[in-house]
């Protein structure tokens, strides 16, 4: 296993690459290529995403429903994002992803054709978007993978940062776009543009010059595949304890995500374009968080950087969770957001440096798997116990358990550990 950026290298190591900056990963044409493809796409995504969000609420007015279909959206990252990684390291990554994307633009324009109904049906509504969610699924750990293939190792950790800013500024265009189209044209429209912005990313994959083999080993069946991801997962503890605390984060502690419209229109009396304002905010936050990962903190411990991002993150969220306030709302929004953002950079960035490169596809896959596959069965359950108490319990709950696990989770690396003990 590799160490991670700056720290020293042990026993038969390559030694750790110096710490590039945003502006070295950008100097790569394919990393630029496919980073401004997948940021016009992420736009239409957020446009999407946000949209379905408010929809699903306007249709019932119940929690339960926002969680199920949530769950429908990202819930197939819970099973389907390993199947993705040990897919990504048996075949060419560039055709699986332009396939995918694909896919992805079809349904969209089925999900626009469907919302043209003023009352739309519920259950198509939920089918269509689950299909969307199988194909992200399988995407992601691919996309993830073929990240170390488009910057120099020493610039992994700004282009990991530069991808999250990306998504994360896509947050803050997409629900402001999103709000604007559906308040003139309705959610159908938001849904056929969303289709159109794959166009961008297949472009952008098809049109770079980069090895998108597999890495993984030949004649391995998918089960021996899976089975190898897992126990390169086991056998080191740094890797173990990253997605650990992930997917306990990811459970737990990040309900208020897609619960957003919900806490908007019961405590802060925002509907509409405002909670879209309130979303841009938190989305601005966790862009901000990224960039900071990127730039002034690049260089700082990532395990303590974690911990303190814990902590802060746990007290923005319970005063997000309980407030009435509305300019207070916004502020902790936005702490929540960069806070947030900062702990998954870092933890991604720990990851990426220490996996193999034979194993990365399906070592990431079982991180989709944790971040974004556990986040919509946190809603699930959330949801219920939402409509029958608040959703301030559970928010408070969440910023209990991040506390907690800046309390017990320990992120140091432990060969660097050992080390420092002889």
């Amino acid at each position: 296993m590799t160490g991670a950026i700056g720290e020293e290298s042990t026993g038969g190591r390559t030694p750790a690459a110096r710490p590039g900056t945003l502006r070295s990963a950008m100097r790569s044409t394919a990393f630029r290529r496919v980073f401004a493809g997948t940021f016009a796409s992420n736009i239409g995504t957020w446009m999407q995403n946000i949209t379905l969000i408010a929809l699903a609420y306007d249709l019932t007015g119940d929690a339960w429903f926002v969680g199920l279909t949530t769950f429908a959206q990202l819930g197939p990252m819970l099973v389907l994002s390993p199947v993705g990684g040990a897919i990504a390291d048996r075949v060419d990554r560039r055709r699986m992803m332009v396939t995918l994307a694909a896919t992805q633009a079809t349904l969209s324009l089925v999900l626009a054709v469907v919302a043209l109904d003023e009352s739309p049906n519920r259950l198509a509504l939920v089918l269509i978007v689950f299909g969307i969610g199988c194909a992200t699924a399988l995407n992601g750990p691919t996309a993830n993978a073929t990240l170390p293939s488009l910057v120099p190792r020493e610039d992994l950790q700004p282009a990991i940062a530069i991808n999250s800013v990306s998504m994360n500024s896509s947050r803050v265009v997409g629900p402001l776009l999103g709000g604007l189209v559906n308040s003139l044209a309705g959610p159908s429209l938001v849904f056929g543009l969303n289709a159109l912005t794959y166009v961008f990313v297949i472009g952008a994959l098809l049109s770079v010059d980069v090895d998108f083999s597999p890495r993984g080993r030949a004649g391995e069946g998918p089960v021996e595949q899976l089975r190898r991801g897992l126990s390169a997962a086991r056998a080191d503890q740094l890797i173990t304890r990253v997605l650990i605390t992930i997917s306990v984060l990811s459970l737990c502690s990040l309900v208020f995500i897609y619960q957003m419209p919900l806490l908007a229109e019961r405590q802060l009396d925002l509907t509409g374009w405002r909670f879209n304002l309130l979303f841009a905010c938190f989305a601005l936050g966790a862009a901000s968080g990224a960039l900071a990962m990127g730039s002034m903190l690049s260089r700082r411990d990532r395990a303590s950087t974690t911990r303190i991002g814990l902590v802060v993150f746990a007290g923005a969220l319970a005063v997000f969770g309980t407030t009435h306030h509305v300019p207070t709302a916004f502020v902790t929004a936005f702490l929540c957001g960069a806070t947030y953002f900062i702990v998954v950079t870092a933890l991604a960035t720990t990851l990426q440096m220490r996996v193999d490169d034979e194993v990365r596809g399906r070592v990431m896959g079982l991180w989709m798997m944790a971040w974004a596959g556990l986040v919509p069965l946190g809603g699930l359950i959330a949801g219920p116990i939402i409509d029958l108490t608040s959703i301030s319990v559970v928010l408070v709950f969440g910023a209990v358990v991040a506390a907690a696990l800046a309390a017990l989770i320990d992120l140091r690396d432990p060969d660097l550990a050992e080390l420092r003990a002889v």
